[in-house]
């Protein structure tokens, strides 16, 4: 089989191997969906400090069970499943909370072990979730992407009255702003980004104004409507954007971080306790796969508004080039397998 392998950082091959065999506890899945996501990208140009190389990337997959390990059930093949990244130990503090996706010993799929971007993968089988034949092939890897924005509202707790402002319409604003509208019915999503185009695909999936950053402050913006924010998702991840938030957000107001710089955030307690500021951290997504599926099923959330490419995995590294590059016409990529049968490739960047 071929599979995607970043052997280091700016060195991508499409590599043969050979087809895994699922351990006790397992499944293999046959992969016909994945996406790409900025993580990916970020191990490729060696920006994650979690991931270890060479790797196989990818954590947003879709396929069918074609093998199962010893102690799963035979009746697993042939489903259709996606794919929980998280895979943790189920005993340490965090997990015996809920709260997996910050296991003491925490493994990611793609990131710490080998991940989907391959024509079949093993995973733990209680990480494989059944789709429902009404959620399409071509849209089933979509649901990883909207377990973050699920995560995040989880804390949050966003009510119909309140006044929400995201910063970033990537795809994980457009996640938070569908799930914001659709789930949980705020009757108002502020998007800044500083991308037209962007702005465009945020109200497509419901925002109720939009404000280019690039040419107006949102401070101005805001300030020019009398609007205080009781909801601020910074799902555009820069470190300047805290203090901000802090700032515009209503008193009694609930911040939801989403970055992972390393960069310092200037900060002042008076700002975040004199309006008695709750902050919220969310990474990745604590067994939110249910309820997204849920969701989708019930057309709470349209992840095709999102995907604006498919290509074969065969062509991994212009679809990574793209999404990275061109953000006024790509959102998100889903590679289609199994790979295309050609010799080993080797790609530099």
């Amino acid at each position: 089989m071929k599979s995607v392998v970043i052997q280091q950082p700016g060195e991508l091959i499409i590599a043969e191997k050979p087809l895994p065999q699922p351990a006790a506890g397992e499944v293999r899945v046959k992969l016909a969906y994945a996406g790409i996501c900025g993580s990916d990208v970020h191990i490729y140009h060696g920006h994650n400090p979690f991931a270890k190389y060479p790797r196989v990337i990818g954590h947003e997959f879709f396929g069918h069970i074609d093998a199962v390990g010893q102690g799963v059930e035979s009746s697993r093949i042939g489903q259709r499943v996606v794919v929980d990244p998280v895979v943790s130990c189920g005993h340490c503090y965090p997990c015996s909370i809920g709260r997996p996706n910050v296991c003491s010993t925490l493994q990611v799929i793609g990131v710490h072990r080998d991940g989907g971007f391959s024509d079949a993968a093993c995973v733990p089988a209680s990480n494989a979730y059944v789709v429902p034949d009404s959620i399409p092939d071509e849209l089933a890897s979509m649901v990883e992407p909207f377990t973050i924005a699920a995560n995040i509202t989880a804390f949050l707790k966003p009510q119909p009255q309140d006044i929400a402002l995201i910063y970033g319409a990537g795809p994980m604003g457009l996640t938070v702003i569908q799930v914001l509208k659709g789930v949980y019915g705020v009757k108002q999503v502020i998007v800044a980004d500083r991308i037209d185009e962007r702005l465009t695909m945020a109200r497509e999936s419901g925002a109720d104004w939009t404000i280019n950053n690039q040419h107006q402050s949102v401070a101005d913006a805001l300030a020019a409507e009398g609007v205080k924010p009781t909801v601020i998702v910074d799902a555009a991840c820069h470190p300047a954007i805290l203090q901000e938030a802090i700032l515009l957000a209503s008193p009694a107001a609930r911040i939801g971080m989403m970055g992972f710089s390393g960069e310092a955030s200037p900060l002042t307690q008076q700002s975040i306790t004199s309006k008695e500021i709750s902050l919220f951290s969310s990474r990745l997504n604590s067994h939110r796969f249910p309820q997204v599926i849920e969701w989708m099923e019930q057309g709470k959330i349209s992840p095709q508004k999102l995907v604006t490419h498919w290509m074969s995995a065969s062509d991994v590294k212009a679809a990574m080039t793209l999404f990275e590059k061109d953000q006024r016409a790509c959102c998100k990529v889903l590679l289609t397998f199994p790979m295309e049968s050609t010799p080993m490739e080797s790609a530099q960047g």
